[in-house]
């Protein structure tokens, strides 16, 4: 009769599995479904994986219910069959392997690597159902995987612990060897655990080899606990229209022992290993014995980048002050009238008009130049090239839109840190126009998140916290403009919408165009509440025709009657010249209720723009006068 799990864990190392999902997948299986209903659809199936992996030398062997649990499983309608799932993935191990290994219930994090917003009382509702039904079916051990955060895996062991002294593997997912993702130092997060009932610690998924032996060096060598690793096959590749990972099983071979003599007394695979690497750790492990330490460096792991003819640092570089900061917009608004201006990118690679469009409106002193993330979901030049190079040619600050539409969340992370690197700071966050109304009708709208999302989460990256969780070498400094469209039947609703965006973290507001000055002074009434400033939106009409698009076809704008009257019928010079005098007079009701004023250029037509910026100037002296 073979001995507990937790007796057989102090004796010497023992061979994890390999992964399910990603082989599954090698086995020809879709993506995009729930693997773990397959312990209901393909039984046979997911036996027959575990019987590989016994064969191939795994003494442990895990369930196929990773993420069989509430929340996870409603993405697939399965909330209901979240005892049906995870007793079958015990059933399944079970009479694959018999007495021949050990069956250890997988466990995954609830909220996982972006999950911030699920509620605690939720996490717990989920880790109480799964480890109540895991335990009742049979399993020899719990193994906690893939967790990000300290406080998400204490509570789920916590939770363990109340009901059962079976033996517990928790394991963090990690990309910085040094902390958590939610900035706990490891050797903390370790000692933590350790006096809260784990049985074994460790790590799993995120990095292949190298780097888990990387984080290997930051466990204490006192901990006094056993260790496990089950690391990826490398770092996936997409070659042919399939996911491929390149570590080979002749690698992870070489790798067991050096695990082994590091601590580690659990050693199997992640994401990418097959049956054929778990045989290779198996053979290394054969009749192991310890030798010296042989965990690399952290600069064998990961080595230093020399760029050739770099100078060095010098020490009065390294501590000089830091430059005074620019006020931003919302300094500026809060002291006089200030103008953003919007110009549109180009639908084209010729960028001369924009830019000669650019600095005429700094020569008229705009105080800053937005511009649209392919508004309307029609493509133009990216707003994020346009806003470095205003900064570099021009001088002016750019304010660039940021769409929910065309990025996930891996891209909209991506895409603010660059605009952080390059120093452009000032952005607004926007829901964005579907795809299929723009000029390519056959893309897809992405829409990870929701224009109340991504206010949080830019916030988020100004605490030096990533997306995911993950603490960032330094904090950000966005200041973050909120869209509203105040032309609609219910203001009163439309303000209680701002209120959220306000709540969520947005600095500063920016509306959809008004032409109407009864509506104005209303907006200015009904928002007199609020805490952060707001940019009133006035957009002069190109023509009769222009005005008629707008009004009629485009969300969110709404003309009022007399100002279709007045541009009918005009076209050229005379429909620019009537609409910069409607917009005129808008400007004269606005700027006695708000500080700031947000001008769109109509079809490149900065002329107008210009035109309008310098009456918001010479009515600024008039104004203080009063």
């Amino acid at each position: 009769m073979k001995p507990d799990l937790r007796t057989a864990l102090a004796r010497k190392p023992l061979v994890g599995d390999g992964a399910m999902a990603t082989y599954l997948y090698q086995l020809g299986l879709p993506v995009g479904v729930s693997f773990e209903e397959f312990n209901l659809l393909k039984p046979d199936v997911i036996a027959d994986v575990h019987r590989q992996y016994a064969a191939a030398g795994a003494e442990i062997i895990e369930t196929n219910t990773y993420s069989a649990q509430h929340h996870k499983l409603s993405r697939y309608g399965l909330e209901k069959k979240v005892e049906e799932i995870n007793a079958a993935g015990v059933a399944i191990a079970r009479k694959a392997v018999g007495q021949n290994a050990y069956v250890v219930g997988s466990i995954g994090a609830v909220r996982g690597g972006a999950g911030k917003n699920i509620r605690t009382a939720t996490v717990k509702r989920d880790f109480e159902e799964q480890i109540g039904v895991l335990l009742d079916s049979g399993v020899d051990g719990l193994l906690l995987e893939t967790f990000f955060d300290l406080d998400e895996l204490s509570l789920a062991l916590s939770l363990i612990r109340r009901r059962s002294d079976i033996s517990v593997i928790c394991q963090f997912a990690v990309e910085d060897a040094e902390r958590t993702h939610d900035g706990i130092p490891l050797p903390d997060a370790f000692r933590r655990l350790k006096s809260e009932g784990a049985d074994v610690i460790g790590f799993n998924c995120r990095s292949g080899p190298a780097g888990i032996l990387r984080a290997l060096e930051m466990v204490p060598q006192n901990l006094d606990i056993p260790l496990s690793v089950f690391p990826n096959a490398g770092i996936p590749d997409y070659v042919d229209g399939k996911v491929v990972y390149s570590a080979t099983p002749e690698y992870f071979a070489s790798s067991a022992r050096r695990f082994a003599d590091a601590g580690a007394k659990l050693i199997g695979g992640c994401c990418g290993t097959t049956p054929e690497h778990i045989a290779a750790i198996s053979r290394a492990l054969k009749d192991y014995s310890p030798t010296v330490p042989s965990i690399p460096s952290s600069e064998a792991v990961r080595p230093p980048i020399v760029i050739e003819g770099a100078p060095e640092a010098s020490a009065e570089a390294v501590g000089a002050p830091p430059q005074q900061a620019e006020p931003s917009i919302v300094d500026l608004v809060r002291k006089r009238h200030t103008v953003i201006v919007e110009l549109d990118p180009p639908r084209d690679l010729d960028i001369t008009k924009f830019m000669a469009g650019a600095q005429a409106l700094k020569d008229a002193k705009a105080d800053a130049l937005t511009m649209a993330d392919n508004s309307l979901a029609v493509t133009r030049m990216s707003n994020l090239a346009l806003a470095a190079l205003l900064k570099e040619r021009v001088g002016i600050r750019p304010l660039a839109h940021i769409a929910c539409r065309d990025r996930n969340l891996i891209g909209t992370q991506s895409h603010m840190m660059g605009f952080d690197a390059l120093d452009i700071d000032h952005v607004l966050a926007v829901t964005g126009d579907p795809a299929k109304f723009g000029d390519l009708p056959g893309s897809s709208s992405v829409y990870d998140l929701t224009s109340f999302e991504i206010i949080r989460m830019i916030k988020q990256l100004n605490e030096g916290i990533a997306f995911s969780g993950k603490p960032l070498k330094q904090k950000a400094k966005f200041v973050i403009g909120a869209a509203f469209n105040p032309n609609v039947k219910h203001l009163d609703k439309a303000v209680q919408r701002l209120e959220r965006k306000i709540s969520a973290g947005a600095d500063y507001i920016m509306t959809q165009p008004v032409y109407d000055p009864e509506l104005i002074e209303r907006i200015a009434e009904m928002t007199r509440h609020l805490s952060v400033p707001i940019f009133l939106g006035i957009f002069p009409l190109a023509s009769g025709r222009n005005a008629e698009y707008l009004h009629n076809e485009v969300p969110g704008i709404q003309l009022s009657d007399e100002v279709r009257r007045r541009m009918s019928g005009l076209e050229g010079a005379a429909g620019r010249a009537e609409g910069v005098k409607i917009a005129e007079e808008l400007l004269d009701v606005a700027m006695a209720h708000f500080n700031g004023i947000y001008l769109m250029t109509p079809f490149m037509a900065y002329e107008m723009t210009v035109s309008l910026t310098e009456y918001v100037r010479s009515r600024c002296g008039s104004l203080a006068g009063n």
